[in-house]
C-alpha cells in the first residue's frame, strides 16, 4: 500500500498573482500523487490543519510564515517559506523558484533545522495565571503607549537592572533579526543557542542589550501602577500582564522545524536580504567562499 502525501499550503497575501502560484503547485503535487490541503479551506478546527501533513509551505512574507509556523509547531512537522513579500527573511525560497522548491519537497531533498522557540508564563503573585510561546520575541509592552513602563529585569533568580522604557523584548536567535534587531539587538546566527534581552527605549545607564545562557530564566517585573503592561507573542498573540505583575521567559520545550534547502549559509542569506555593501571583499583567493547554515 502506497505512502498517502499530503502538503499543507497557507496562503498570506495580497498579490494579485497568488492564485497562479497556488494552482502551479497544485499542478505539481498532482504529477506526483500528492494531495494538497489549503489553510483556508479549513473551517473545522483549523489550528489542527498541519495534522497528517508532510510539511507546511507558506506562500507570503514573514507574518504568513509565523502564522504558518504556529499550526507546524502545533502538529510537529516542518516548515517552508516561499517570500512572496518584500524582505522575507524566514523564507527560504523565492517567487521564482516555487517549481523547483516544490520538487525538492516532493524528492524530500531537503533538511531540517530544529529553531528555538520561547516559553512565557504570566504570574500574578504566586499565581500562574496564562502561559504562551514564542518563534521570534516576546515582547513586554505598555498597553497604552503612553509614558513609560518601571520594569525590573531577572536573570537566573537574580536581578539585573531597574528603569523605565517603553518595553523590553527578550528574542531567539532567529528573532534576532527581526523586532529585537530594529530596537538595537545584535544579530545572532540560528544555529547559535541563547537567549537575547533587549530593552526598548530605555531611560538608565545600563540598559543595553544582553546575551544570556540558553538555559536561563528571564524575568521581567512590572513595577508601579500607573501603566499596564502587556506581552506579544511574536506580535500575534497577547497575554495580559496584571499590575506589579510577573513574566518568566525561558527556552521552549516545543522548537519550530525548519526546512533547508541547499547548503547555503546564513551570512549569504543576511547580506542579500538586508542589501549589504560586500563591494572590495577579496576572500582568501583561493576559491574558499566558506560554509555554515
Amino acid at each position: 500500500m502506497s505512502e498517502e502525501r499530503t502538503f499543507l499550503v497557507v496562503v498570506h497575501t495580497l498579490r494579485k498573482d497568488v492564485d497562479r502560484t497556488v494552482e502551479q503547485i497544485r499542478g505539481r503535487l498532482d504529477e506526483a500523487g500528492v494531495r494538497m490541503k489549503l489553510e483556508s479551506d479549513v473551517s473545522d478546527a483549523p489550528d489542527d490543519a498541519a495534522f497528517g501533513c508532510e510539511v507546511v509551505v507558506v506562500l507570503g512574507g514573514d507574518g504568513g510564515f509565523l502564522r504558518g509556523a504556529e499550526l507546524a509547531r502545533r502538529a510537529g512537522v516542518p516548515i517552508i517559506g516561499i517570500n512572496l513579500g518584500h524582505v522575507g527573511f524566514l523564507a527560504e525560497s523565492e517567487m521564482d523558484s516555487v517549481a523547483s522548491t516544490i520538487d525538492d519537497l516532493l524528492a524530500r531533498r531537503y533538511t531540517v533545522q530544529p529553531r528555538m522557540t520561547l516559553d512565557v508564563e504570566i504570574h500574578d503573585g504566586t499565581d500562574l495565571i496564562s502561559q504562551g510561546w514564542a518563534l521570534n520575541e516576546v515582547s513586554v509592552e505598555n498597553r497604552s503607549r503612553q509614558g513609560l513602563l518601571e520594569l525590573v529585569t531577572e536573570v537566573d533568580d537574580r536581578p539585573v537592572s531597574r528603569f523605565a522604557c517603553d518595553g523590553v523584548l527578550v528574542a531567539t536567535p532567529t528573532g534576532s533579526t527581526a523586532y529585537a534587531f530594529s530596537a538595537g539587538g545584535p544579530v545572532m546566527w540560528p544555529d547559535l543557542e541563547a537567549l537575547l534581552i533587549v530593552p526598548s527605549n530605555a531611560h538608565a545607564l545600563f540598559a543595553r542589550p544582553m546575551v544570556t545562557s540558553p538555559r536561563s530564566t528571564i524575568a521581567i517585573e512590572v513595577e508601579g501602577s500607573r501603566h499596564e503592561a502587556i506581552a506579544f507573542c511574536d506580535g500575534r498573540r497577547t497575554l495580559e500582564v496584571p499590575e506589579r505583575g510577573r513574566v518568566e521567559i525561558r527556552r521552549g520545550a516545543e522548537p519550530v522545524r525548519f526546512i533547508k534547502l541547499g547548503a547555503a549559509p546564513f551570512t549569504d542569506r543576511l547580506v542579500h536580504k538586508f542589501e549589504l555593501p560586500i563591494t572590495g571583499w577579496r576572500g582568501r583567493g583561493d576559491g574558499t567562499t566558506g560554509s555554515g547554515g
